[in-house]
């Protein structure tokens, strides 16, 4: 299983029902991935729930995995992916061991190649936007040109141009991708909507590119 994806679409504190109906259309409007994270409330019940329900080519994985309990936790529930807000190496080393791809929290220099050293198949760059956003990442490719990034923390469509004309190879979104008001509302053709607009935008950037 690869994890071969342009934007993570993240949601965290919702109920299950709701999770998996913005679920389905997201997927129906383009999306590749989806994160539940650990801390929502019946998480793991929410994947076992709707991981049968995932299309082909699709990812449904969970996030905010902070130990390595909480990752066997996560794979035991049917995660297709893991991503982290920290650097662990052992629960790199778990998710590697179980054919988990594995989105490897940090910040400094120091911990981004550190993640992926250890074997992440995407560095989360996080939190990006209090770092300078596109900047950082440009600034971490400098030396780490190899290294493939995914940037998490204020991103935006306003802004998608400028990550992936920094090099970032993916971004991690929630109410930017969804739409703050369209969660809030339960508006689901909305949210469609706006999923699609957003990975319209993200295409876009990155041809540009």
């Amino acid at each position: 299983m690869e994890l071969d994806v342009l934007v993570i679409g993240i949601l965290r504190g919702v109920e299950g029902e709701f999770f998996g109906e913005v679920m389905q259309v997201s997927f129906a409007a383009g999306l590749q991935a989806m994160e539940i994270t650990m801390n929502t409330p019946g998480a793991e019940d929410i994947v076992r729930r709707y991981r049968p329900g995932v299309p082909v080519g699709r990812l449904l994985g969970m996030g905010t995995i902070r130990n390595l309990d909480e990752a066997r936790r996560a794979v035991a529930a049917g995660a297709m992916f893991l991503v982290t807000p920290n650097l662990d190496t052992m629960v790199i080393d778990y998710a590697k061991a179980e054919g988990i791809p594995i989105v490897t929290g940090a910040l400094t220099p120091t911990e981004v190649y550190a993640a992926w050293s250890a074997g992440a198949d995407l560095v989360k760059v996080f939190p990006c936007g209090a770092m300078g956003g596109p900047q950082y990442i440009k600034d971490l490719l400098g030396p780490f040109d190899h290294l493939r990034l995914a940037a998490v923390g204020g991103v935006s469509s306003a802004n998608l141009h400028e990550y992936f004309g920094a090099g970032a190879a993916a971004v991690g979104v929630s109410s930017s991708l969804f739409g703050g008001q369209a969660l809030r509302e339960k508006n689901l053709e909305l949210i469609g909507q706006n999923v699609k607009k957003f990975i319209d935008h993200c295409r876009d950037a990155k041809d540009r590119v």
